[in-house]
């Protein structure tokens, strides 16, 4: 039975319908039933071809949720009927170094669900098992797809980087990944400060979790700070000033990137010796962690801000993503059946 979906046939081009035939479903592989799919920036860019290797036609698509149609030979993980997410990877090779080290994301050739293969605007994808991830019962369907990206990314640094209830820290851009990352870090136990330039955003940051809002383009407001921060948490993708965020961290500290910032990020080299001070990144997170992430959000009642679209208005919703109107997050609902 073909796969109906909504495909590019061109870079930035307009998604229209589109089906496909999957063929038999692999071994290791989990078959699901799409109901929402969440729109990350991550799409545009492909959609774009801004990186340099989208396939057309393109089907975007990596923060799915939906339930399970069907499982492949030996899959005892998951059944028929069970409710899943599934973000940007989709398989890993189980045998590299990584890989049985329990970080999957870092596998050198692990899948991506849009990389090379259709993604989840569509009714049905499939994924190999070790990627498809439970959803517990204290979390909505409908809203809940952006945690399998954004989500993942913005909470795998608080386990990588060994935050602590006692840290204060401080989270840069109150977008897609930072409204998010001031609720991890609350409930973390963090005293948080969030870093915007947009000054409406102050008073929803800390209705989302923050004890300040520092403007992160004010020189003076950022010297004050100077020397306070244990972790910094970086979700923007924009050129700040790099020095005053450094010299904003404690000794010990951590600049931590897991926006996709285009720029290099100028370091002086003394002030980190000097402060013991680190600068690092990270990509999404382990399926071990993303579980963790979702357990953490249905205990605590964490949850992405979201629009919601048809999916069959999907060009509408590109285009309200495109013109930085979402807030925060933008999830389509399945009306491919309708």
């Amino acid at each position: 039975m073909p796969i109906r979906a909504y495909a590019a046939t061109a870079a930035k081009g307009d998604l229209k319908p589109f089906e496909f035939e999957p063929g038999p479903l692999a071994p290791g592989q989990v078959e699901i039933a799409v109901s929402h799919c969440g729109i990350c920036h991550s799409d545009l860019s492909m959609l774009d071809n801004d990186w340099g290797m989208s396939a057309y036609p393109f089907v975007p698509g990596h923060e799915v949720t939906g339930t399970v149609k069907a499982v492949g030979a030996g899959v005892t993980t998951r059944k028929p009927g069970d409710r899943v997410g599934l973000g940007w990877f989709s398989k890993s090779c189980m045998t590299c170094r990584p890989c049985m080290s329990g970080d999957h994301n870092l596998c050198a050739t692990a899948e991506q669900t849009i990389v090379g293969r259709h993604g989840g605007f569509a009714d049905t994808i499939r994924a190999s098992a070790e990627w498809v991830t439970p959803l517990p019962a204290g979390l909505d369907p409908a809203t809940a797809g952006p945690l399998f990206c954004g989500g993942i990314t913005a909470f795998n640094p608080f386990v990588q980087c060994d935050v602590r209830p006692t840290h204060r820290v401080g989270i840069v851009g109150i977008g897609g990944l930072g409204h998010m990352a001031v609720q991890f870090a609350n409930k973390w136990g963090c005293e948080v400060t969030a870093f915007s330039s947009s000054a409406g955003k102050s008073d929803e940051a800390k209705k989302l979790g923050a004890h300040h809002v520092v403007n992160s383009r004010d020189d003076a407001a950022m010297a004050k700070l100077a020397g306070t921060l244990d972790f910094i948490l970086v979700t923007a993708n924009v050129t700040l000033n790099w020095p005053a965020f450094i010299a904003a961290l404690a000794p010990k500290g951590r600049l931590h990137f897991v926006g996709a910032v285009l720029e290099p990020v100028p370091v002086a080299v003394f002030p980190m010796i000097m402060g013991q001070k680190s600068l690092s990144g990270s990509p999404l997170g382990s399926p071990v962690t993303t579980a963790d992430l979702l357990a953490f959000c249905a205990r605590h009642k964490i949850g992405p801000v979201t629009e919601t679209f048809p999916m069959s208005k999907v060009n509408e919703a590109l285009a309200h993503l495109r013109a930085g109107k979402a807030r925060y997050r933008i999830v389509l609902a399945n009306d491919l059946s309708a």
